[in-house]
């Protein structure tokens, strides 16, 4: 074992005894309906109940660089940009398919299929030997691109021992819940931007689904509906889940503390708020200051773990956070 292998796994200790939530109260860990007597397993609050965490998913937290931010300094990932298309259009959402300068969510270098995908794990592997999880994160949504799937089930086949995760808005996580079951795909982000139509309304133009077109707060209802559905769904087969929510001033930034309340009830296992980057219809928008940020992350951190790492990645990201490295392999 490498020395920052050990010094990793000797962190893992100190780290998985508060569960990263929190601080020790009365022989307790509390922090997001998440508790956990000396000498027992974590449990979580969902929906009234006390659900346990398994030593597999503490094993999946402890060495995926999103969910752990120790993990981040030691392991890395792989994002497979091989879903262009998008059933929802958001209001900061810019996506391109052959940029290489921008760093954010929605861009990649290059498109590419399932066989190519899985020929670029294997390039990643035989020259990065710290890569835990592979990825789909776009540049589209990846429940809404058949793609998605036929990657995981030949990435599954070759490299049963990597971790499997995707990123998604959530239309279609409860519809397509079973096969990601199937594919072991065990850790999920869901872009939860609001709890509340009347606000959705302002974030997204459109909402397609199911054939047809919605607009205004009947389609931001619609999203709302099934990213709740599916995010019970997930929890309730043990596959973690990530929130992410942009903030976007004078749109929900009042708001988001109410977003980490309900995702609290459904058993969340972390909430990540993002900056909103003013672009598209938000192009005007003046983007939250890294205190006003941090602000409403403490008012959060009351009812879930709130992840303070992101880096904001791209849909080809390769590496450990902040670290990428695909633009060098891009240019070998």
């Amino acid at each position: 074992m490498r020395n920052s292998e050990k010094r990793f796994y000797n962190s893992l200790y100190q780290e998985n005894e508060t569960y990263e939530r929190g601080s020790i109260k009365k022989g307790m860990v509390e922090m997001s309906g998440c508790s956990v007597k000396e000498g027992d397993l974590p449990t979580a609050n969902v929906e009234g109940k006390e659900v346990p965490w398994d030593p597999a998913q503490l094993r999946k937290i402890s060495e995926h660089p999103c969910f752990s931010e120790n993990a981040c300094h030691f392991f890395g990932r792989v994002h497979l940009p091989v879903a262009p298309k998008c059933n929802i259009q958001c209001n900061y959402c810019v996506r391109k398919f052959d940029c290489v300068n921008e760093s954010r969510p929605g861009v990649t270098s290059k498109l590419l299929t399932p066989q190519e995908a899985l020929e670029r794990v294997r390039d990643v592997l035989e020259k990065v030997h710290y890569i835990k999880v592979v990825a789909v994160a776009g540049p589209g949504e990846p429940l809404f691109n058949e793609e998605t799937f036929e990657t995981f089930r030949l990435v599954k086949d070759e490299f049963p021992h990597l971790m499997r995760c995707l990123s998604t808005n959530g239309l279609l996580l409860a519809e397509r819940i079973d096969e990601i079951e199937e594919l072991d795909i065990g850790t999920v982000t869901v872009t939860l931007n609001a709890i509340d139509p009347a606000i959705g309304k302002d974030i997204y133009s459109v909402v397609n689904y199911n054939g047809k077109r919605y607009k205004g707060e009947e389609g931001a209802e619609i999203l709302l509906k099934n990213q709740l559905e599916g995010i019970r769904e997930a929890v309730k087969r043990k596959i973690l889940i990530k929130v992410n929510t942009v903030l976007i001033p004078t749109v929900n930034d009042e708001h988001i503390v109410e977003v980490a309340k309900e995702i609290r009830k459904l058993g969340v296992y972390m909430h990540n708020i993002i900056p909103l980057i003013p672009q598209y219809k938000f192009a005007n928008i003046k983007p939250p200051t890294l205190q006003e940020k941090e602000a409403i992350q403490e008012k959060c951190r009351e009812y879930v773990k709130e992840m303070t790492h992101c880096r904001h990645c791209r849909a080809d990201a390769i590496g450990k956070l902040g670290k990428d490295i695909q633009q060098r392999m891009y240019s070998e």
